[in-house]
């Protein structure tokens, strides 16, 4: 993902959409079936709602944009978990909900919202 830099001001995950796919137009070749994307540091959230706005965006687009996410997608679960036995129903659906929430933004549907504090803290 195309994000500005860590002294930079911070821009809308509409921006970085843009950027991103403008860049992967310029040098990615069509015949390459799908591109999956790294958080990088990124919020859980930041890192679903960047990855919508690349694929809400509305120009042509060959490949499939999709997520490899490992700590964005189970921050919160192992947090929530904590290593207690009496957590794992809670982890499970935090991991769910995580895991919906980057489905739809493959898709471009995600709404935003399903972060909770735990999906919004840094990485």
């Amino acid at each position: 993902m195309v994000t500005p830099g860590s002294d930079s001001p911070k821009v809308s995950p509409e921006v970085i959409g843009e950027y991103t796919v403008n860049a992967l137009r310029r040098t990615v070749p069509p015949a390459v079936p799908g591109i999956v994307f790294l958080s990088g540091g990124q919020s859980e959230e930041q890192a679903t709602l960047n990855l919508d706005a690349m694929n809400k965006l509305d120009v042509v687009k060959p490949w499939t944009l999709s997520f490899s996410f490992g700590r964005a997608l189970q921050q919160s679960t192992l947090k929530t978990w904590a290593g207690k036995k009496e957590n794992v129903g809670k982890a499970q659906e935090v991991f769910l909900e995580r895991c919906k929430s980057n489905s739809e933004a493959t898709l471009g549907k995600y709404g935003g919202g399903s972060g909770t504090g735990l999906a919004s803290e840094s990485l």
